[in-house]
């Protein structure tokens, strides 16, 4: 297992990568809401292409991410979510707020 990581690319890129859970959530919500905020891009992406394993911690990552962005007046969508964290964010009704396909 590995541990979850954040790291945000000058162009806006914001990558989460390995775990998602209770253990590495509370940190990993800091550090990316310190980029976002940080950040000089106009717009971010999350990029979850590099997530190995989430619980609905990894979604309540992207959705307090997305209000990270939304009050620092940025634009953000979500890319690359595995299918695991696709079902469940489906259970939960937050296939439309996250514009899964």
């Amino acid at each position: 297992m590995t541990a979850g990581t954040v790291q945000l690319a000058e162009s806006g890129l914001l990558t989460l990568a390995g775990t998602l859970d209770y253990r590495s959530g509370p940190e990993l919500r800091k550090q990316g809401g310190a980029l976002i905020a940080s950040s000089k891009a106009s717009a971010l992406v999350l990029d979850c292409t590099a997530v190995t394993q989430s619980s609905s911690v990894g979604l309540s990552l992207l959705l307090a991410f997305m209000r990270d962005a939304k009050a620092a007046g940025k634009g953000c969508e979500v890319r690359g979510m595995p299918h695991g964290m696709q079902e469940i964010a489906e259970v939960y009704g937050l296939d439309d707020i996250l514009a899964l396909p």
